[in-house]
């Protein structure tokens, strides 16, 4: 018995906009149950509609995809395959599964509503099957061009899904698609299976919203090369924010672009995006991590929501586990790494960061807070100066607290909260005890005063 093929799946992206969470999702997938199984994940770009794509966009993917952390063994244009859409399509015309059509848009409309009136299906009558030889030069010598069918045969297409578990469509329930517009253009249901067919791909992971053109598809496969083993497929229920909507890739909140200048990490994104619609908890892993025990049955059939306050957990928790060398160029100039110890257990965002920093270094403006005078005031008066003997460091905050509390007797919130407020301007954030190494001593005699 010949051994199984060498996993190979593919990400499949329209350069017709930028990617969204549900477009970032299947590619985290995608790339997962690769590593998962030694595979290899193809980059198709499906641009064969160079009216609807953007060379621009081509970019920007493959820069989400890369800020993602995927990696592709290879990469494939759709643009570039017109020829051999063209000779897949002759090979069906040949074998009379693909027939001319020269109905009208407005034509085909009326058809659907005669049948809406008689409460039957959309479906495609296949009125151009009887089309005549002599119907069809006809319709060529009055200027028209076909488009072109696909025969579907009769019966049903059954498929063990690997998210959905069994599927049966009956194919008396879909209509003939459209596989070559009369331009020529061959659409994405045709062009994907004859990439998938060249390429050898063996699993093909995506959104629930392709199933109805799985059966389809399918068709074709066998049509185009009856010899060769069908890839496996599995369906992956929409996030419910795009679940039943047009949203594009362009699409707000839930645009990668969006994400990333809000300040949301990779990992955590990676990380929330593998575990959304699982029943396992999303947690701040690498991809490397993730794929060490990844599998498709932990993925549930329901719809899964796209929780941002989850999300905003996730990329915390990443933060406060981040060495400053992985962020020390995305801080503000000048910031240190004892500057970033001190505050990334405080932050959701790095952006945030900035926030901080111009705290410790000014100007600020502290309220005032009179109810507090006593402590305000003992506390410029015990303020340690910075020598030799006492520097000005990380020891600082727990000898100046001590003595306050001494001198007024107070001790906790009462006594903590009225100098956070003086000093940062803030009721809660990072340590006291870290911050105030970060700021000259001059700048806390400053807010002290200000603050009385």
């Amino acid at each position: 018995m010949p051994s199984p093929s060498p996993v190979h799946v593919r990400f499949a992206a329209s350069p017709s906009g930028y990617l969204h969470a549900g477009n970032a999702r299947q590619a985290v997938i995608n790339t997962l149950f690769a590593r998962a199984h030694h595979g290899r994940l193809t980059l198709r770009i499906d641009d064969a509609d160079t009216e609807r794509t953007r060379t621009a966009f081509e970019v920007a993917i493959e820069q989400d995809l890369a800020w993602l952390g995927i990696a592709w063994e290879d990469k494939i244009n759709q643009s570039a395959r017109r020829a051999r859409y063209a000779d897949a399509a002759e090979a069906l015309k040949k074998s009379g599964r693909l027939y001319p059509c020269f109905e009208s848009e407005e034509e085909l409309a009326a058809k659907r509503a005669l049948r809406a009136r008689r409460n039957l299906p959309p479906l495609y009558d296949r009125a151009m099957l009887s089309l005549t030889p002599a119907q069809r030069a006809a319709a060529e010598a009055n200027g028209k061009t076909p488009y072109w069918r696909f025969r579907l045969s009769d019966g049903a297409i059954t498929w063990t899904d690997l998210i959905l578990g069994p599927r049966d469509i009956r194919l008396d329930t879909v209509s003939d698609p459209v596989l070559i517009r009369a331009d020529g253009m061959p659409l994405g249901i045709f062009a994907s299976i004859v990439d998938d067919l060249d390429t050898a791909i063996t699993h093909i992971i995506r959104g629930e919203d392709q199933i109805a053109a799985t059966a389809a598809q399918i068709e074709v496969w066998r049509a185009l090369a009856p010899k060769k083993p069908l890839p496996e497929f599995g369906h992956l229920p929409l996030i419910a924010e795009l679940a039943g909507t047009k949203s594009t890739k362009r699409g707000g909140s839930v645009s990668l672009r969006t994400l990333r200048r809000d300040g949301i990490e990779p990992t955590a994104l990676a990380a929330y995006l593998a575990r959304l619609g699982t029943r396992r908890d999303p947690e701040p892993l690498t991809l490397a991590e993730l794929a060490a025990n990844f599998s498709l049955d932990a993925f549930a059939r329901g719809t899964p929501r796209f929780d941002a306050k989850q999300l905003l957990a996730l990329n915390r928790r990443v933060l406060h586990s981040q060495p400053y060398d992985s962020v020390a160029d995305r801080l503000p100039e000048g910031a240190t790494e004892q500057f970033w110890c001190a505050i990334r257990a405080n932050i959701d965002l790095l952006s945030e960061a900035r926030h901080w920093w111009a705290i410790i270094n000014g100007p600020i403006d502290p309220p005032e807070i009179p109810e507090a005078q006593m402590i305000l005031q003992t506390a410029l008066q015990t303020l340690p100066d910075a020598t030799p003997d006492a520097p000005w460091d990380e020891t600082t905050w727990k000898s100046w607290i001590t003595a306050i509390a001494a001198q007024t007797h107070t001790s906790g919130k009462a006594l903590q909260m009225p100098l956070r407020l003086a000093l940062t301007g803030e009721t809660h954030g990072p340590e006291l005890a870290a911050l105030l190494p970060l700021m000259k001593r001059d700048l806390v005699i400053n807010r002290l005063e200000r603050a009385l």
